[in-house]
């Protein structure tokens, strides 16, 4: 069977499905013995109180005296019960209890069946039971204290077991949330650690949740020692290369011009490549994260690249507020996407858009944009896609559009590409949630 229609009514944190977990067999246990123990007892106590009371109204209607001998006879005393007689008006046409008596009705049941004359009976409150009888001398009304027919405080169980129990749910949900929270902290550190940044934490709690915590940890030591050692390797690869390159340099300035030009080109290509390199291998691990205006942010990377001489416009820039980002992770993507689309377009424009649950920063330009079914290979790293990209107008290694998903990616967002409405070229949104 299929509980799909279900999730929907589900709560989706933990701490509310581990509290319905607590509180529904509460309920069910308590629903099943309000309705199995205690309707059963106390009905059947009603029942065999009723009888005993029905059995001495028999004895004092079979005894033969009036109603007025009967109210002073001994017998009265001591069964304690009050003999009245009453107009005919004063009876009730049918017998009454309140709706919410629930013994009342066994009450009047059993009278009815065991008493043949009985005309009504009238329960009016929790303190008397009034039977009113067709006698030789006219109606009798006969009065007697409620508890002799049915228990006294018959809701005190139901109060004992309702503060128990709630007492108890109080006590489970306090331990229960002890044991939640190593959870809770786990999941909190895993979130930030996805988003680039390092949350301190220490395994906790019980004996699964630390064996979760410690492999989370040896995780991230293991991802962090992986990365730095990309790094280091780049970093290497890098100092050991700019030292020939610029022996080269220093050779080729000692040729005639129209030798050099065409290899101090080649040199140059080598080393923008190299930055590209470190670019990619640095990603956005340089420094932590701190509050940072966006806006601000890109406002000023676009006045530096048009300072660069690239054709960029801020054309939309709406929101206020600050977001947790590395600087120059965001300064290094932007430029990216920048560079890509006044390399193979014309001109770029860029956007940015802060709510209360994103940022979205947008880069479009009037290129020939990326096919649908190759914007999932684009962002690979060292992919160049000739077909789609004029190559003629710029050279590189397809590092770009994958330094700018890495670095979305370690903010806990990611790289949308798709076609530009305004330009017609490609579209290239930064989107990272606050």
């Amino acid at each position: 069977m299929s509980f799909r229609w279900l999730k929907p009514y589900m709560p989706r944190s933990l701490y509310g499905r581990a509290i319905l977990i607590l509180l529904l067999p509460v309920v069910t246990l308590m629903l099943v013995v309000s309705v199995v123990f205690i309707q059963r007892h106390f009905e059947g106590v009603t029942i065999q109180m009723t009888n005993s009371v029905s059995r001495e109204v028999r004895l004092m209607l079979d005894s033969g005296m009036t109603a007025e001998e009967v109210s002073d006879s001994a017998l009265a005393r001591t069964l304690l019960i009050r003999v009245d007689p009453v107009p005919q008006s004063v009876v009730p046409e049918q017998s009454y209890r309140r709706w919410y008596d629930f013994t009342g009705a066994t009450v009047i049941r059993e009278f009815t069946a065991r008493l043949p004359d009985l005309l009504a009976v009238d329960l009016p409150d929790d303190q008397r039971v009034s039977l009113f009888f067709e006698s030789d001398d006219g109606p009798i009304r006969m009065t007697f204290d409620r508890r002799r027919v049915s228990a006294s405080n018959p809701h005190q169980l139901l109060v004992n077991m309702v503060g128990f129990a709630a007492i108890m749910t109080v006590i489970a949900y306090f331990y229960l949330r002890n044991q939640l929270r190593p959870i809770t902290r786990l999941a909190r550190a895993a979130e930030a650690f996805g988003r680039g940044r390092h949350l301190e934490y220490r395994p906790a709690g019980a004996v699964e949740v630390r064996a979760a915590g410690n492999a989370f940890l040896d995780m991230r030591a293991r991802i962090e020692r992986q990365i730095e050692q990309r790094t280091l390797m780049l970093s290497g690869v890098s100092h050991d290369l700019r030292t020939p390159l610029t022996r080269l340099k220093l050779g080729l300035s000692m040729l005639d011009d129209e030798d050099r030009e065409a290899m101090e080109q080649d040199v140059t290509d080598m080393e923008r490549l190299i930055d590209e390199f470190l670019d990619f291998a640095r990603g956005a691990s340089e420094g932590e994260a701190k509050p940072v205006d966006p806006v601000a942010l890109v406002a000023q990377i676009v006045e530096d690249m048009r300072r660069a001489e690239r054709d960029v416009t801020l054309y939309l820039a709406e929101g206020e507020g600050t977001v947790a980002l590395r600087s120059a992770g965001i300064r290094r993507a932007v430029e990216n996407l920048v560079n890509n689309a006044v390399r193979y377009g014309t001109r770029a424009e860029v956007s940015v858009l802060l709510t209360d649950k994103s940022l979205r920063i947008r880069v479009e330009d009037d290129g020939p944009g990326i096919p649908k079914e190759r914007r999932e290979e684009a962002v690979k790293p060292f992919v160049r896609l000739d077909t789609a990209r004029n190559q003629n107008l710029g050279s590189g290694v397809g590092l770009g559009l994958s330094i700018a998903t890495d670095i979305a990616r370690a903010h806990g967002g990611m790289l949308r590409l798709g076609e530009s409405e305004r330009l017609g070229g490609l579209r290239a949104e930064l989107v990272i949630g606050r």
